[in-house]
């Protein structure tokens, strides 16, 4: 079970006729059958055209479309013509549970004001810090439990790492002492987070909430960020609910921010995590890194500013082919025109930042940086995630983990996540091959 048998057996001319891995259509399709349909569609009816012609088209339901990555970095840039706290963006849908103060920080001058404040808390420095901190013992067993034979489900891994970052940022689930979160703990807090991230299913069509939705939404919020107002006053500055309060953000801003930074990375990271770890061991790339691996030990070598190394290129291609944030939708503020289309103001737009990435090409572990898609799996412009560097460190950590001795991996079993808004696995138990 080394590789993917449709990579490893088919003819050469037929082997890249789907646009990435059999497992990971299967991880799409388990998660969200119909937008899977609207992703693997969409890349071919939305795609860039012959001759570079942008592809845009209007879809019903769901309004204009793009898998386009030169368009979709065009919309996501252009803040005098799209936004994300109109319908279709995801800040209308947050607002709507957690108060109007979200359109001032999401698309309003706040929100500027916020990221230059803040941009400090997820430097490449700190993110490692952050999670050699908060994992370094779970991943010193996993290595222990690897190199012994057994066997390490990498799917419940993901979920337990990831609960204990956000009770290490946010000290939810309340006021903790020095230990570090037990498994319990750290799972529960991944499954609330996951429960509001759930708000979110069918969002595709609609950002309008209903009444029950919204009520559910505050409940979930109110469960997650009740230790919030004790880190909010007596954290240190360093952390970040102390870092807010330092900043001029009020209890209820904070709040709010504690809420998203669980929405956006609970998920998103422990599918990146998962799936990337499945796709070096399905299409058989693990066997490249590890060469690389090797060979940087052998020999180290200076790198360019910027320039990554082998685990970092697979980072950066896991996350390209996996695009855990698989669409981005906008809002159409004022009447624009993109791509030979007229787009009004009041419409929306959806961007399959999945079908965008994967165009480039099968994952390979040392591919080159692709300056088409550069990083839109974390957006672009103003926007682009606050806590990339973040996930990065998170992801090559899993990775070192898994691979840093040398010895290749197999699949044992495999699950996938069912009705979820970010596709991931249940289930992904690895071994020594």
């Amino acid at each position: 079970m080394n590789g993917d048998p449709t990579a490893a057996t088919a003819p050469t001319s037929r082997r890249h006729l789907l646009p990435t891995t059999r497992h990971e259509l299967q991880v799409l399709a388990a998660a969200r059958p119909a937008m899977a349909g609207i992703l693997v569609a969409g890349g071919v009816l939305a795609g860039p055209r012959p001759g570079g012609a942008g592809g845009l088209r209007q879809v019903p339901g769901l309004g204009w479309v793009t898998a386009d990555p030169t368009v979709g970095r065009q919309v996501l840039t252009d803040h005098q013509h799209f936004t994300l706290v109109a319908e279709g963006g995801v800040g209308h849908l947050w607002a709507q549970i957690l108060g109007d103060w979200v359109l001032d920080l999401f698309d309003g001058p706040g929100h500027h004001d916020l990221r230059a404040r803040s941009r400090e808390l997820f430097t490449e420095a700190n993110a490692a810090t952050l999670v050699g901190t908060a994992w370094g013992d779970e991943l010193a067993r996993v290595r222990g439990e690897l190199a012994a034979g057994e066997s390490v489900d990498v799917g419940h891994l993901a979920r337990v790492l990831v609960g204990r970052m956000m009770i290490s940022l946010l000290g939810i689930p309340g006021p903790r002492d020095a230990e570090p979160p037990s498994t319990a703990e750290a799972l529960a807090a991944f499954t609330t987070g996951e429960r509001l991230a759930a708000i979110a299913l069918g969002s595709a069509g609609s950002t309008y909430l209903a009444p029950e939705q919204v009520a559910s939404a505050r409940a979930l919020v109110a469960e997650l960020t009740r230790g919030v107002p004790d880190g909010w006053r007596h954290a240190s500055p360093d952390h970040l609910l102390g870092r807010c309060r330092e900043i001029g953000l009020g209890l209820s801003e904070t709040t709010g921010l504690a809420s998203l930074l669980l929405v956006a990375g609970t998920e998103t990271s422990a599918s990146a995590m998962s799936r990337t770890a499945a796709l070096l061991v399905d299409t058989g790339e693990q066997h490249r890194l590890l060469r690389r691996l090797a060979a940087e030990r052998e020999r180290p070598v200076e790198r360019a500013a910027g320039e990554p190394d082998a685990v970092e290129n697979a980072v950066r291609e896991g996350l390209r082919v996996t695009s855990p944030a698989s669409v981005i939708g906008r809002g159409v503020s004022a009447d624009v025109e993109v791509a030979g289309r007229t787009l009004r103001a009041g419409e929306r737009i959806l961007i399959l930042t999945w079908a965008a990435n994967v165009a480039a090409g099968p994952f390979r572990a040392d591919r080159p940086y692709a300056p088409q898609t550069r990083q839109l799996w974390f957006g672009a412009g103003r926007h682009l995630c606050l806590g990339a560097a973040l996930a990065r460190a998170e992801i090559a950590a899993l990775l070192h983990a898994l691979w840093d001795d040398g010895a290749p991996l197999r699949i044992v079993s495999r699950r996938a996540t069912r009705r979820a808004l970010v596709p991931g696995y249940d289930r992904l138990v690895v071994a020594r091959a």
